[in-house]
């Protein structure tokens, strides 16, 4: 049987189970597209300030602007105020319509969390359960949240943050299986997306390194024969393996179907860079597309032949001319490495 299926979240079905992540500074329309096109089933928005969406801000509404190959996507929101989160949320249902309105209860960053947000409210349940709740009666668009395993090891309370959020009206739970002091480091604990996929009855999505094909088979396949026998996460959401390899999604989709996993070549990468440089264009003035893509770049060179080489002429691109030129140099090298041994892993 298959593990590449549709995911049931309140009254939205997704076209399969492999998810992009809400990842700030990359996740916005262009990259959100270029993965719709190599596979992605749902991706979400950066994270979006509800203070800010319902101030007007205009730097914010850039972070929901919508691709037009993403019939179906999700929007981000933090906060610490339940009655601002329920009017952000209002506000994105109309103005955007989008498939899941999530809540990001995970963000470790000191700036976020000193306004009671993000991982912040994984210390207080009780402000986590009520934005939850004014937002699932403010909209008919599934409300779910992203959690972390707790503030550090010592509240490990990711188990009852989830039980309440679901009480309140969460259609789905996000689990990014780290701690907030962990942030990036260290190890993903596996085993607690299994756990909470026993513990709540709505889908759970798993978060936290994975960067392979198989990395996502043990996950939504179990490898015990008790992961395999009982209750398991329904989707994978790709953040970091993702970026500047939106392939990961081509290759995780194969194998979930049982199908040869694809082999992606220096040209195919620079394919897709190409076309996210092309719509980074149409979302942003040109300066500001490219200065940001220049980080984009860096990412898709990771495993390229000569990839130091074109990082250091990424980083100076200020023009759409001189990406053209940064691309043909990338040109020349793929072809003159057409042996295969720069194949992306």
């Amino acid at each position: 049987m298959s593990l590449y299926q549709s995911v049931r979240i309140g009254s939205y079905t997704t076209s399969g189970n492999i998810f992009l992540a809400p990842v700030a500074g990359y996740s916005d329309a262009a990259y959100r597209s270029v993965c719709v096109d190599a596979g992605c089933d749902l991706a979400y928005s950066e994270m979006v300030s509800s203070e800010a969406l319902i101030r007007d801000s205009a730097k914010t509404e850039v972070l929901l602007q919508r691709a037009a190959n993403e019939t179906e996507y999700a929007v981000q929101l933090f906060g610490a105020k339940p009655e601002v989160m329920a009017e952000a949320a209002r506000l994105v249902e109309e103005r955007w319509q989008p498939s899941v309105i999530d809540i990001n209860c995970g963000c470790p960053v000191p700036k976020i969390i000193r306004s009671g947000a993000g991982s912040a409210l994984m210390r207080d349940l009780p402000r986590l359960a009520a934005i939850v709740e004014a937002m699932s009666q403010a909209v008919s668009t599934p409300v779910t949240v992203k959690i972390r395993l707790g503030w550090d090891e010592s509240s490990i309370n990711y188990l009852q943050a989830a039980e309440l959020a679901v009480a309140a009206g969460a259609k789905a739970v996000t689990l990014h299986a780290r701690t907030r002091h962990q942030a990036y480091s260290g190890t993903a604990d596996r085993a607690a997306f299994f756990r909470l996929a026993a513990a709540v009855p709505v889908p759970v999505f798993a978060s936290g390194d994975l960067f392979s094909p198989q990395a996502a088979l043990a996950i939504l396949g179990g490898e015990s024969e008790a992961e395999k026998n009982g209750p398991r996460p329904a989707a994978v959401m790709l953040a970091r393996g993702a970026m500047g390899n939106p392939f990961l999604f081509t290759r995780i989709k194969a194998v979930l179907q049982g199908l040869p996993e694809p082999e992606i070549s220096s040209l195919v990468k620079l394919a897709a860079a190409q076309r996210h440089f092309e719509l980074s264009l149409q979302f942003y003035d040109e300066r500001t597309a490219c200065v940001e893509f220049r980080k984009q770049a860096c990412s898709y060179l990771k495993g390229v032949s000569h990839g130091a080489e074109l990082r250091n002429r990424a980083v100076h691109c200020n023009t759409p001319a001189d990406y053209a030129d940064f691309f043909a140099h990338w040109q020349d090298q793929a072809a003159a490495a057409a042996d295969g041994t720069d194949s992306a892993t």
